[in-house]
């Protein structure tokens, strides 16, 4: 068809389509460009070519692409976030928050822009900030998980673990095999220093997650900080033995639990495993 038409722009489009169908993106992106060139205010090109950029993660190119759109087209919500995906990725918050704002203006009831814009706050450290935005995001779906989990993280921030343990545990009951979730629960009720509810939550997660290795660390961790030192560094064993690369996450649990010779004895019997 290129032979026959090479001054057709919609012959260059439909190559592009199909090269982008193929996940040949760089040559999808050429053939864009050459329908461009011969009809420069090609809009679906510059649209199909943003997305062959994002998936090349070259968000600055598909940012120019998107903006191109905007000025050939009226304006759309989905071309805003775009946009303001590409900001996120290349970790410029500010400008993304500000297109995904653009964004929930056109989608008013769309409950995940605005958990969208809350994470750009979370990523700045701003936690009141974000946890604001989730507010308005969960007036809109109260127990969805991410908006409670990243709720909870919030709160945890701040300190505030009795907070932070709610919104964890509703995205626990909404989800029950969520490792996610319930590490985060766990990880708040250590750190709040409630080990006996540590303890009964990490239970509960080995059941409901069919024994995942990180809650055989993790009980591990709770035990120990209860001074149950037997069954911790049974339990440190049995995880050492399943799971041995999850390791840090436990030490990241409690950094100071390396100064028990108990855990460096257990440690050290397993030096020999190349994974740790």
């Amino acid at each position: 068809i290129i032979d026959e038409y090479p001054y057709n722009e919609l012959a260059w489009f439909n190559l592009a389509a199909a090269y982008q169908g193929l996940k040949l993106y760089e040559k999808a992106i050429d053939a864009y460009k050459y329908a461009i060139t011969i009809e420069e205010k090609f809009d679906y090109a510059y649209r199909n070519m943003a997305d062959a950029f994002i998936r090349l993660r070259k968000y600055k190119e598909a940012i120019e692409a998107l903006e191109r759109v905007n000025e050939l087209a009226k304006p759309e919500d989905v071309i805003f976030e775009a946009i303001g995906h590409c900001h996120d990725r290349m970790k410029n918050y500010a400008q993304a928050r500000i297109q995904y704002r653009k964004a929930s203006h056109l989608r008013q009831d769309d409950s995940k822009l605005i958990y969208k814009i809350a994470y750009t706050y979370y990523n700045e450290g701003q936690w009141q900030s974000c946890f604001k935005q989730l507010e308005i995001a969960m007036k809109m779906h109260r127990l969805q998980p991410e908006f409670n989990l990243l709720a909870g993280e919030c709160k945890m921030k701040l300190g505030l673990f009795k907070d932070a343990a709610q919104y964890f545990s509703n995205m626990v009951r909404v989800r029950p095999k969520s490792m996610a979730g319930w590490e985060a629960l766990i990880r708040c009720l250590f750190n709040a220093e409630s080990f006996e509810d540590a303890l009964e939550q990490t239970n509960t997660a080995l059941k409901m997650t069919k024994g995942k290795p990180i809650f055989l660390f993790y009980k591990s961790a709770v035990l120990f900080a209860l001074n149950k030192g037997k069954e911790a560094i049974l339990q440190l064993e049995e995880a050492m033995r399943q799971a041995p690369k999850l390791l840090k996450r436990f030490v990241e649990l409690n950094p100071s639990i390396l100064q028990s010779q108990q855990v460096v004895d257990v440690i050290a019997r397993y030096k020999r495993n190349k994974s740790i």
